[in-house]
C-alpha cells in the first residue's frame, strides 16, 4: 500500500504528464490535420474523444492531487498577507 505522499507525487506526475499528452496531441492535430478529418471535414471518433478525454484527466489528476495533498498534511506555505509578489 502506498502511502499519502507516495499518491500526492503519483498523481502530480501524472498531471503533468496529461497536460503535456495534451498539447503534444494538439500540436499533432495542427501539423496533420487531414488524418483527423473525415472526407465531410468532420473529426473522427478518436481524435475527439482524446481531445476531450485527456484534458478531463489531467483536472480529475489535479482534483486528486489536491486531495492527496491534505491526507498526507502537506501545507501550502506560510501565507501572509503583507506580501504581495515576489520577495525582493
Amino acid at each position: 500500500m502506498m502511502s499519502a505522499r507516495h499518491l500526492w507525487i503519483f498523481f502530480r506526475y501524472t498531471r503533468w504528464l496529461l497536460w503535456l499528452a495534451t498539447i503534444g496531441y494538439s500540436i499533432e492535430f495542427m501539423m496533420n490535420r487531414q488524418h483527423h478529418m473525415d472526407e465531410f471535414g468532420r473529426l473522427a471518433l478518436t481524435t475527439e474523444f482524446f481531445m476531450f478525454a485527456l484534458p478531463l484527466a489531467a483536472i480529475f489528476a489535479g482534483c486528486f492531487e489536491l486531495m492527496m495533498r491534505d491526507r498526507a498534511g502537506i501545507t501550502r506555505g506560510p501565507q501572509k498577507s503583507d506580501e504581495i509578489g515576489l520577495k525582493r
